[in-house]
């Protein structure tokens, strides 16, 4: 509920700050006094969009702050979403700069405009001759209609196995237009990939087949070069290995004429150590190496293979190649089991289908039994508020598809008066007739459902005498199980308020003001005697006042 509403610098408001009650409380004023300024400063912090115009002071920043009282709204996962404070005590201010920038604040949280009017949205219902509107919507209709049903879980449930079943419908449609795809590519696809397959894409192939290819395609040089070396380590007279003995022995007869001799000496025996492996190992080498033109045909082939596929694939590596492979085969994989995943979602569809038509059936079910009640309380209401020969028809009928809330269409049409032709409502009932309606309707809800602080702008617009006093009642009722606002210009409505507030002007040579102040026992009477007999009111206007306040108590 709002507990408090603070306003600065907005239109003709230099500063205010207003305490409320919980229960009924009433506004009046005067005419272009500035009630309609007080709503326009409370939809700002709920979220409404605003411009530099609502400054008073163009220099001098606009602020509205209102706290409400949230411990009974159930709201800990709204603020756990967009990581707020939750307070059972809740502050909103909303600021608009002189450089028409806007700030919103939640607790002290900046917010944006969106979550503010998400969060306004549930907290605070302004009603305004605009909003009977809601009437004419089908949403709002069933809204009533499964209030007074109790179908509150039902329809969660309903609502979320719907969504899974709408994605899931999606999920088959793509996986249908990706079948009809991949089955042109699969063969080409499977095509790419066997290449590849057949293909040595094993890391440092391409270095190994290279040097390879190197070696066959040049094995007569290779040979004679071996050779030559061997005959120079090992020729009989002059090979190097002869002459290295000879120095060995040089070597050995030196190393007794001291340390630095015998360090020759051990330098030399390891030259020769070295050069013996590398005359074995040339030797070896020399019976390994021999022409196999079969063998430089397979690896030049398997050479022209990869290039080919470098060009192919417009890559220079076979590192690239391998990522190649693996896409297709997640591609061609994917193609071969398309069909058992759109048997999976098939599957779950049915299942999903069943689940959507066994709640929705129980939904209709509650509808139907709780629908003549509803017309009852509908019908009884309307006449209290002087429409006693009005009257609701309402049908319930099976949809073809699944619906937002069920599986059923609803038919709401309405006549003012008997003998008359039903219609829809938008169309066979007046502004005031609607204002009554949405009351009634919105009297039911409160039974019903847990309603945010619920403000009446001028819902009494076109009526008087007896029905406003019934207007009146019902709000006073309404305003036992919640908060309720009524901004009036009708005395019979204004008494019944628990508290009873006043929008009024004041001039100060050229600066006007609007204010509003909360009405003693004392004050009321004399308002509520201006209300029923003008300004030059009479004895008989202020017993009249009395007698309104008396009843209200």
């Amino acid at each position: 509920m709002l507990t408090r509403l603070s306003i600065s610098n907005y239109a003709l408001i230099d500063s205010l700050e207003i305490e409320f009650q919980e229960g009924f409380t009433t506004i009046t004023g005067e005419t272009g006094a500035g009630k309609s300024i007080l709503l326009g400063a409370l939809s700002l912090v709920l979220g409404k969009r605003a411009d530099l115009s609502t400054l008073k002071n163009s220099d001098v920043k606009c602020t509205v702050e209102a706290v409400m009282d949230i411990k009974a709204y159930d709201m800990e996962d709204f603020f756990s979403e967009h990581d707020l404070d939750h307070e059972n005590e809740t502050f909103i201010r909303r600021e608009i700069l002189p450089s028409g920038k806007s700030r919103a604040f939640v607790n002290d949280t900046p917010v944006t405009l969106n979550i503010l009017a998400a969060l306004g949205a549930r907290l605070v219902d302004i009603h305004s001759q605009h909003q009977t509107l809601q009437l004419t919507e089908n949403a709002f209709q069933f809204r009533v209609l499964d209030a007074v049903s109790g179908n509150d879980d039902l329809l969660k449930s309903y609502q979320g196995h719907l969504g899974r079943y709408t994605r899931l419908s999606q999920r088959l449609e793509s996986l249908k237009e990706q079948k009809a795809t991949a089955t042109k590519a699969l063969d080409y696809n499977s095509f790419l990939l066997k290449e590849l397959e057949e293909a040595d894409l094993n890391e440092g192939v391409l270095e190994a087949l290279e040097s390879e290819y190197e070696q066959l395609n040049n094995v007569e040089s290779l040979m004679a070069l071996l050779s030559n070396a061997h005959q120079i380590l090992n020729e009989e007279q002059v090979g190097v290995v002869v002459a290295l003995a000879q120095l060995r022995q040089l070597m050995q007869k030196l190393r007794d004429f001291g340390a630095d001799y015998d360090n020759l000496n051990e330098r030399m025996q390891a030259v020769a150590i070295e050069l013996a492996d590398l005359g074995n190992e040339l030797e070896t080498l020399s019976e390994t190496v021999e022409p196999n033109p079969h063998r430089l045909e397979e690896v030049n082939t398997q050479l022209q293979q990869l290039h080919h596929l470098f060009q192919k694939h417009n890559v220079g590596n076979v590192e690239a190649l391998r990522s190649i492979k693996q896409e297709l085969e997640s591609t061609v994989s994917a193609s071969l089991n398309i069909d058992d995943d759109i048997e999976s979602v098939e599957k779950e569809l049915k299942q999903l289908k069943a689940n959507l038509l066994s709640v929705g059936g129980q939904i209709r079910k509650n509808r139907q039994q709780a629908l003549p009640d509803l017309m009852l309380q509908l019908n009884k209401k309307v006449a209290i508020l002087g429409m006693p020969s009005a009257g609701f028809e309402v049908e319930l009928l099976e949809a073809d598809t699944f619906r937002p809330n069920g599986l059923d269409d609803l038919v709401f049409l309405f006549r003012a008066n008997k003998g008359a032709r039903a219609g829809e409502l938008k169309k066979v009932a007046s502004g005031g007739e609607l204002s009554r309606i949405m009351l009634a309707i919105k009297s039911i809800l409160a039974a019903h459902e847990k309603l945010p602080t619920l403000m009446f702008d001028e819902i009494d617009t076109g009526v008087s005498g007896e029905i406003s006093n019934k207007m009146g009642d019902i709000m006073k009722a309404m305003g036992e199980s919640m908060q309720i606002f009524a901004i009036t210009h009708l005395p019979q409505v204004a008494a019944k308020g628990l508290q009873q507030f006043k929008v009024l002007k004041r001039e100060d040579g050229s600066n006007t003001t609007t204010h509003i102040e909360k009405l003693t026992e004392a004050a009321r009477i004399k308002e509520l005697a201006e209300m029923l007999g003008g300004r030059a009111y009479t004895d008989s206007a202020v017993s009249h006042a009395q007698q309104l306040l008396f009843q209200r108590s």
